[in-house]
């Protein structure tokens, strides 16, 4: 009995024990419980140093070097289409057949009327040479000179006239044969064979745009106006042009124009960047983003952007020590942009700092850095 007893009081106060143990408040649980709550799990990344471009943005759209709506200069009916929808033509290529008969005739007779005219004037002027050697021994009157003289200055000015008609039905006959006035791509076909296409009704055949080069037209806020002028008085201004996802690089160009006025309405101006488009990345008419680099940033230290916080007195972050002892400590931003945050005060090349999980932690406290982690800095350097 006494041994069953003793059985019994030993597992009660265990029972106790680990009930005591179970509800205790936290801080007087064992240390190492504490310890091991204390370490917050985090993720580090190195500050580091790079070229940073410093930049404006503004926003644009794409437009073709040239647009060239091409039309009938001479009425009749389409009898043959040379190209095909979406082709790229060069200057002079054809594009268009018009009936050439009725200006092949207008030729041919404009042509007879000529030659007829030279007869008569060689008729003409051989009289006249008779009339003069007859004036001179008087056996002619001076009013039959004159008169003779007069005829053939009539078929004179008869000659140039049909020379102009000539060139006229020359024009209305290379006319009927539509060509390309620009190297570029052709859009829609609007007009089908068999048509009848007159000039006065100012109908378009086809749209021609220009693609190579191209223009990327956008605006900037005009309080960059000045920034913009000075750099591109030192040097022409490259323009870097990304897709609506602002993060695609579509093609590098050059600044070409800054408006003469600033649009009082918006508050901005429009400028305008010219591109090889080698590739044909840009379309007209497309919506794209604009960076205009003013300048670069030599041995700038960048951290993640995400690694940077708020707070009432600025901007920080946690720079872990060797024993990962998070440490808050207060910086200056000079840009933020690409994923990337410029430190220009507060932080130094090789310091590890903490790129998530910092809103767990304090001044102080210890953390359990998970992988590591490379900072990432939001694509290539700037050249």
């Amino acid at each position: 009995m006494r041994l069953k007893r003793a059985i019994l009081i030993a597992l009660a106060i265990l029972l106790v024990a680990g009930l005591a143990y179970r509800f205790a408040p936290f801080g007087t649980r064992p240390a190492v419980r504490s310890v091991a709550q204390a370490q917050v799990p985090v993720l580090a990344g190195t500050a580091e140093t790079r070229s940073v471009p410093v930049y404006v943005e503004g926003l644009g759209s794409v437009q073709a070097f040239n647009t060239v709506t091409v039309k009938a200069r001479v009425d009749g009916q389409i009898t043959n289409v040379f190209f095909r929808e979406g082709q790229d033509v060069k200057a002079g290529d054809s594009l268009f057949q018009i009936d050439p008969r009725p200006f092949q005739s207008a030729l041919q007779q404009a042509e007879a009327a000529k030659e007829k005219d030279e007869a008569q004037l060689q008729s003409a002027q051989l009289d006249l040479d008779r009339t003069t050697r007859l004036l001179a021994q008087n056996f002619q009157t001076r009013q039959t000179y004159d008169q003779q003289k007069a005829a053939v200055a009539q078929l004179q000015a008869s000659l140039k006239a049909d020379r102009a008609q000539i060139d006229n039905a020359q024009l209305n006959l290379d006319y009927s044969l539509v060509k390309s006035p620009i190297d570029g791509r052709t859009g829609q076909r609007l007009v089908d064979v068999g048509n009848l296409v007159q000039t006065a009704q100012s109908s378009a055949l086809v749209n021609i745009t220009q693609l190579r080069p191209i223009f990327v037209s956008f605006t900037v806020p005009s309080v960059r106006l000045d920034d913009i002028r000075k750099s591109q008085s030192n040097a022409p201004l490259k323009v870097i042009a990304y897709a609506q996802d602002d993060k695609t690089e579509l093609a590098q160009g050059e600044l070409t124009l800054i408006d003469n006025q600033v649009d009082v309405a918006t508050g901005t101006i429009r400028l305008k960047a010219q591109f090889d488009n080698a590739g044909e990345p840009l379309w007209p008419g497309e919506f794209v983003s604009a960076r205009i680099v003013l300048a670069t940033r030599d041995n700038a230290v960048t951290v993640p952007e995400q690694a940077v916080m708020r707070g009432p007195k600025g901007a920080y972050v946690y720079v872990l020590a060797d024993d990962d002892t998070a440490r808050r400590r207060d910086v200056e931003i000079a840009a933020t942009q690409e994923g990337i945050a410029v430190v220009s005060k507060g932080l130094k090349p090789g310091e590890r700092i903490v790129t998530e999980g910092q809103y767990r932690l304090t001044d102080g406290a210890k953390a359990k850095v998970g992988a590591p982690q490379q900072a990432q800095l939001g694509g290539p350097d700037a050249q």
